[in-house]
């Protein structure tokens, strides 16, 4: 390939000047599905307040509801049983009497804090 030619995702930018419509759509990046089941995970309706409250460390259940008003207690029970099943959060009894369930971020969970941190940032600025 001669110096100073770059070819991005099987596009030859020398041929820039005579792109077709079709071509340009070639060189842009697909949506992959991992981050379509990410955004799908995360984005549905209460996982990404969980998450956010979670991220200052573990709460008990009846916290969580506190902090995230408007969310029922079977859509809370659902949410966290499913951020569990994905290895997000963890849920941990006390050994003491009573005993105590809290729930606290993985190391999976806390990797979603510059995300979740941005988004709203975002949030303030645009909605």
């Amino acid at each position: 390939m001669p110096q100073g030619v770059r070819i991005v995702s099987g596009y030859d930018y020398r041929m820039a000047g005579q792109a077709s419509a079709e071509d340009t759509k070639l060189a842009r990046e697909s949506c992959c599905s991992a981050y379509h089941a990410a955004i799908e995970l995360i984005g549905k309706r209460w996982t990404g307040a969980i998450v956010f409250v979670l991220l200052d460390g573990p709460l008990r259940f009846s916290e969580v509801k506190v902090l995230v008003p408007d969310l029922s207690d079977r859509l809370l029970s659902e949410r966290l049983k499913e951020l569990e099943g994905e290895g997000i959060v963890e849920r941990r009894a006390s050994e003491g009497v009573p005993m105590r369930i809290e729930y606290v971020l993985t190391e999976k969970g806390r990797a979603l804090e510059p995300a979740v941190r941005s988004l709203k940032v975002w949030a303030r600025s645009w909605l």
